[in-house]
């Protein structure tokens, strides 16, 4: 059963339940009212008889003896103290007016009233008791038909059935449309809901227009996980994007080397065998190739460590020293070229030790790998903002504009800034290693004068 059916019936029972009760009240209202009215004119009409001259005792028998009657509707009927009819009135006909006798025989002078069913209605009696020289002597009873009232009784009884049956039946088409108003909402949300399910449209939105009520802010909140979940699918649909593009980049890159190994021991296989010059060129590419795997595979594993969110410790770092650390390794690797190291500000960063150091070497590495013999990195380090910035600059050939942008991502090589035997994923890992310790790392670069690449930390 729908929620719009059990609304319109949960409403068109209040409301049928509402009008019984009303009714009800109103006839048995009704009904007492019309019960008194005759009760007080039977009242008026036995005390205006039994105290008048023509109500008069029969001396021979102290009983009393209807003589005329007030209104001709009204049934009079005299009885004895035994409950032997004396006397009545000439429309009762043959009919005589009941009298409880359990009352008759506890008399004490109190009038009382009975309701008689006959064949033509009900008949409302008021029983007035006689006393005589203070001696109980009879009842006179007085009765008027009801049945008038009855029939009104009915007739109001009827129209109203009829009346609350209308307007039952118009209240529940009036709900059912009005319920299906108000959830129409709802149901654009629910229809809005399975397109969107059914295509993986999550640019949908549902159309409300209506007031700000509790429909409304489940429509506003619809559209609002909406938008939250158009986000989380198109970062999930990146995520995957750069998973695949980085499964087959890593392919690609771990094929070239083992295809290289493969090759060099095939060579080392063959019979008759090759010369000791060629064995020994053969091991020589064997060894570099493996060591290329060795770095890749390094590589590989500090990026899935970082893409599983593990955190890195954070530990004040005195930042001079860990500077010309790096430069004594930069001057053993770079010979060549001309490592200068600028002044460092004693100043502690928040961060790993290891995790900075490592992006040190990365960009070093890189500048050494661009920069010509002869040409000059500089080292060096700066407060900015609360921020310390770790710069390091080559004289290489720069980067183009368009490559800028793609830089820092997973196995991205141009001719122009990358040419070298790398995979691709140094900037990448220093970008995650910054980045994990709450901090940026950005390049400036002109073709032809060089390239900046500046990592910014957070002060201890």
């Amino acid at each position: 059963m729908s929620i719009r059916l059990r609304l319109t019936l949960l409403y068109s029972g209040l409301l049928a339940l509402t009008l019984i009760i009303l009714g009800v009240i109103l006839i048995v209202t009704i009904s007492r009212v019309t019960l008194s009215t005759v009760e007080s004119a039977l009242r008026d009409e036995a005390h205006s008889l039994v105290y008048s001259r023509s109500f008069q005792p029969d001396l021979d028998h102290d009983s009393p003896v209807v003589r005329q009657v007030a209104a001709p509707t009204t049934y009079i009927q005299a009885r004895g103290p035994d409950g032997t009819i004396l006397s009545r009135t000439s429309n009762l006909g043959n009919f005589d007016l009941p009298i409880d006798n359990t009352r008759l025989a506890a008399q004490n002078g109190a009038a009382w009233t009975d309701v008689a069913m006959t064949d033509n209605g009900r008949l409302f009696i008021l029983n007035e008791p006689v006393m005589i020289r203070g001696q109980f002597v009879g009842v006179v009873q007085f009765a008027r038909s009801l049945a008038e009232q009855d029939e009104s009784l009915k007739t109001l009884r009827n129209t109203l059935l009829a009346g609350s049956v209308f307007v039952v039946a118009l209240a529940f088409i009036a709900g059912w449309l009005l319920s299906g108003a108000a959830l129409q909402p709802i149901q654009r949300i629910t229809d809005t809901a399975h397109v969107i399910g059914a295509q993986h449209d999550f640019d949908r939105r549902v159309d409300y227009h209506g007031p700000p009520d509790e429909v409304g802010r489940l429509a506003t909140t619809f559209n609002g996980m909406l938008n939250e979940l158009q986000g989380a699918y198109r970062q999930t649909e990146q995520a995957l994007q750069s998973q695949r593009r980085m499964v087959a980049d890593a392919s690609h890159e771990l094929r070239t080397p083992l295809t290289t190994i493969r090759g060099n021991l095939g060579l080392l296989q063959r019979k008759p065998p090759i010369s000791a010059e060629d064995q020994a060129a053969v091991m020589v590419d064997v060894v570099d190739e493996t060591n290329r795997l060795i770095r890749l595979v390094n590589d590989l594993l500090v990026l899935a460590r970082s893409d599983t969110g593990r955190p890195l410790r954070s530990e004040p770092i005195a930042l001079a020293p860990l500077i010309d650390d790096v430069c004594r390794q930069a001057g053993l690797l770079g010979a060549e070229r001309t490592i200068e190291c600028e002044a460092v500000p004693a100043v502690t960063v928040a961060g790993d030790r290891d995790a900075i150091k490592q992006v040190l070497l990365i960009l070093l590495d890189n500048a050494l790998k661009f920069t010509p013999e002869g040409g000059t990195i500089t080292i060096g380090a700066a407060v900015i903002d609360r921020m310390a910035a770790l710069r390091v600059r080559d004289t290489g050939p720069g980067i183009t504009p368009d490559a800028l942008p793609h830089i820092f991502e997973r196995f991205y090589r141009s001719d122009e800034s990358r040419t070298g035997s790398g995979a691709g994923l140094g900037l990448a890992i220093a970008k995650e290693l910054i980045e994990a310790q709450h901090g940026q790392i950005s390049v400036e670069s002109e073709v032809g004068k060089g390239s900046v690449f500046t990592a910014t930390l957070p002060l201890a």
